[in-house]
């Protein structure tokens, strides 16, 4: 018999407090173990009921989720699923959030509140479960800096052109995709990746990086030319696939049922890019719960690609790197840090 993961919910709605308990407490693996009002309260709550995940409203009076988190990840790093409102500032925030060290979010719904709801309560039991088994050891002590860093140009990647990245992700990728893509070189090879996130955040995910990164960043749309210096990510709720055109490869991004439980789908974009792009890519699998991409990444491996995972050390969840390392795609496991000189090893590689 496992031990029920214990949630302290942290929400300034009274209202959202009883919705989220009674949602949470229909799962009989998850027992709230108490609410606060603000993060304040928290703070006492969660010294004295030592909780195994926290729920957070991104938008509170007194002090946003960003900044409980900023203060709250050093001293006692927690697993934090943010609660968001699809609102640009909710967004924004959001993004932030996961950042400062939340390990995922949820949406709160905007239409058809009733049936929204259970669908979001639902995604909240699954998220709070992952999360309950998410590494997030490494914030302690640590001091959030944001800046914008230069990776070095190489003179070896200007041959690179028909070359492809293929980077997927999934519970804790976006931090760790800010790092890979941190260390790449404004001319490195042409990128793709798929992150798995909601309509609607995977734009702001990418103006993000837009600002932090050496490369361009931009959500993928139908038709985009993969060239060097640019990264694309795939829309939320639409597949990627990387086709050849001509002489160059180019985005299609489609509707279609799930695929390995996502849509996007990292087994999507990777099967694409196996079949047309084959020796000239290389790829990595990040932190992520569940097995999408494993096949893909297998079939680039067959098709003549060089891709390695993340370690289990810095994966939030050790769930997409592993098993695509245990089935053979990737031939290696690297720390993140050490991911995108990797890659821009394996690039270079004749």
């Amino acid at each position: 018999m496992h031990r029920k993961v214990r949630v302290l919910i942290v929400d300034d709605s009274a209202l959202v407090r009883n919705i989220l308990s009674q949602g949470l407490a229909m799962d009989p693996g998850i027992e709230v173990v108490g609410t606060a009002a603000d993060p304040y309260m928290a703070r006492d709550k969660i010294v004295e009921l030592q909780p195994d995940v926290l729920t957070l409203d991104v938008e509170m009076p007194r002090m946003d989720g960003v900044a409980f988190l900023q203060k709250l990840m050093p001293q006692y790093p927690i697993p934090v699923v943010m609660v968001s409102s699809l609102t640009q500032k909710g967004k924004q925030i959001t993004m932030e959030a996961l950042e400062a060290g939340a390990v995922d979010f949820v949406a709160k719904p905007t239409s058809n509140v009733a049936q929204g709801l259970q669908g979001m309560l639902l995604e909240l039991r699954a998220k709070v479960k992952i999360a309950s088994t998410a590494n997030v050891s490494h914030w302690k002590g640590k001091r959030t800096e944001l800046k914008k860093r230069s990776g070095a140009a190489s003179s070896a990647l200007a041959e690179s052109t028909d070359k492809v990245i293929a980077i997927g992700a999934s519970t804790g990728g976006t931090e760790a995709i800010r790092v890979v893509l941190e260390g790449l070189p404004a001319n490195a090879p042409g990128t793709v990746i798929v992150q798995h996130m909601p309509i609607g955040f995977t734009k702001m995910f990418s103006d993000r990086l837009n600002s932090l990164c050496s490369m361009e960043v931009k959500e993928a749309e139908n038709g985009d030319r993969v060239r060097p210096g640019l990264v694309l990510i795939a829309p939320g709720d639409k597949h990627l696939e990387v086709i050849r055109s001509g002489g160059f490869y180019q985005i299609r991004c489609y509707d279609g049922p799930k695929v390995s439980g996502h849509r996007p789908s990292v087994d999507v974009m990777m099967n694409s890019v196996a079949k047309h792009v084959g020796r000239n890519a290389v790829g990595a699998m990040l932190t992520g719960m569940g097995a999408d991409g494993a096949e893909g990444m297998l079939a680039m491996k067959q098709a003549g690609s060089r891709c390695v995972s993340q370690d289990e050390a810095t994966s939030v969840v050790f769930g997409m790197p592993k098993v695509a390392f245990e089935k053979g795609g990737a031939e290696r496991l690297l720390p993140i840090h050490e991911i995108a000189p990797a890659l821009l090893g394996l690039i270079t590689e004749k």
